[in-house]
């Protein structure tokens, strides 16, 4: 039974969604902008939104989980300088998902997760 688990499941094992997440935000952090599912972009939207809150904190402890989560030790740096001027007034709504057409080959929901 899942009544009332809130998670994405994205069809895998939880080791291998906590790895996919935690790339897809990585990449998402690195270029901006991402193509995935819609499913993979919605999950990945709290992640992303939680790693700009820790660079918008910038203390020690934030810096220190922000390491522990994104793979690119260079890009957790480039973010904590960024994010404060980047997004200090804003509240969170760091992220957009736009829809696009399907995939080709299994007809799946497509989407667009960009950083604002």
């Amino acid at each position: 039974m899942r009544h009332r688990c809130r998670v994405p499941q994205l069809g895998k094992p939880a080791d291998q969604r906590k790895a996919l997440l935690r790339a897809l935000t990585t990449e998402l952090i690195r270029h901006g902008r991402i193509t995935t599912t819609k499913v993979r972009a919605k999950a990945v939207r709290s992640e992303a939104e939680r790693m700009i809150s820790l660079a918008k904190d910038g203390s020690l402890a934030a810096r220190r989980e922000a390491l522990g989560y994104i793979y690119d030790k260079q890009l957790v740096h480039a973010l904590f300088e960024q994010a404060p001027q980047r997004y200090g007034n804003r509240q969170g709504g760091y992220t957009r998902v736009l829809r696009t057409v399907n995939r080709k080959g299994d007809n799946a929901e497509m989407a667009i997760i960009e950083l604002t």
